[in-house]
């Protein structure tokens, strides 16, 4: 028989001191103690009762929106956020953009052994933070540890559950000609916060995250301006430019845009300046794009800057019969010109 005693490693509950441990996941006493007494006790709520493989849930009627997404940014806290939030708030922004208002989340950690657990607490206690902010429950959730290498500090994976309580826009297949589109408030903000805090630049200012939920902004604006919605989104990964690209495929419409009207934060176009980077590329985490139909453009931009968090929303261009691209700007100086579709990651790793 073959002795397989110097490669079978065992994981046992050994003192680590402050880091977690392989041990931690194996469905041991250590696994007991960091599911119970670091992360369960931080979200009790009704629906979670003990350790059950599932959590039992009811709803008023039987329209939901149903959501997965994985957060894998590096690094795990940067100036306006960190992975814990971002985790939360993308979930969120999915379904509110969707037209639900967000009801239950799962949470799934993939911890690398040696991370402190100081550092988890950190993540654990900004995702509780989050979760109130947002109304919404953690009811389910998973947790293991890999060996060291195998990951990069922690992933988390969120599975988020939404409800209908009215009918959701349309959607992008809707948009006509004349549309206005609209942005929630200054757009790049998250990509650039994201590279600055991993390369280290030493920008100053630093550009900060825009990381937050759009739910309550949606809400708004869903009772303000009603069916002139025509489709939302948030536009997080590939910015602007890439949601832009994909309503004009799904409607064979052009966007067009306006340079002079797009909101950009100061430190953001400083940063894109010097770095050489459109700012409709770089990523968002809490801005999102609106096409509405415009008889109904005043009446949106008003909801929209009623709430504190989108009160530099504006009006950047209107939907046009096909043309040469399927976006186009207006630069400052010069002609009309196509904005390129991202063909690959401007910036790997942003959430």
């Amino acid at each position: 028989m073959k002795d397989i005693t110097g490669i079978i490693q065992c994981p046992v509950a050994v003192d680590a001191g402050d880091c977690v441990t392989l041990a931690h996941s194996e469905g041991t006493r250590a696994t007991r103690d960091l599911i119970t007494n670091r992360i369960l006790n931080r979200f009790a709520n009704p629906h979670v009762t003990g350790t059950p493989d599932a959590a039992c849930l009811s709803l008023s009627n039987n329209q939901i929106a149903f959501t997965t997404d994985s957060f894998v940014v590096s690094p795990l806290f940067f100036p306006g956020g960190d992975i814990g939030s971002l985790a939360v708030y993308g979930t969120v922004n999915d379904l509110a953009v969707a037209g639900a208002v967000p009801r239950w989340l799962s949470l799934s950690l993939i911890i690398e052994e040696g991370v402190p657990l100081a550092t988890l607490d950190e993540i654990l206690e900004s995702i509780v933070a989050a979760t109130d902010r947002c109304n919404i429950s953690v009811v389910t959730g998973d947790t293991k540890v890999v060996p060291r290498g195998a990951a990069d500090g922690v992933f988390i994976n969120t599975t988020g559950i939404g409800e209908f309580l009215t009918t959701p826009p349309p959607g992008p297949e809707s948009i006509r000609c004349g549309d206005v589109l609209l942005v929630s408030g200054p757009i790049g903000s998250h990509g650039l916060a994201v590279l600055a805090a991993r390369e280290e630049l030493a920008l100053e200012p630093a550009p900060r995250s825009d990381s937050a939920p759009l739910h309550e902004v949606v809400a708004e604006l869903k009772e303000q301006a009603g069916e002139s919605i025509r489709a939302m989104r948030d536009a997080t990964r590939g910015g602007v430019s890439a949601v832009l690209h994909e309503w004009s495929a799904d409607c064979g419409l052009t966007m067009t845009l306006e340079e002079s009207a797009i909101p950009v934060n100061d430190e953001v176009r400083g940063a894109c300046e010097l770095l050489g980077i459109d700012p409709l590329h770089s990523a968002n985490e809490g801005t999102m794009l609106i096409a509405v139909d415009p008889s109904a453009e005043e009446q949106t931009l008003a909801a929209l800057r009623s709430v504190p968090q989108t009160a530099l929303a504006a009006k950047i261009g209107t939907v046009q019969s096909a043309g040469i691209a399927a976006v186009t700007i207006q630069r400052l100086l010069g002609s009309e010109q196509p904005v390129d579709e991202p063909t690959g990651a401007l910036l790997p790793r942003i959430c």
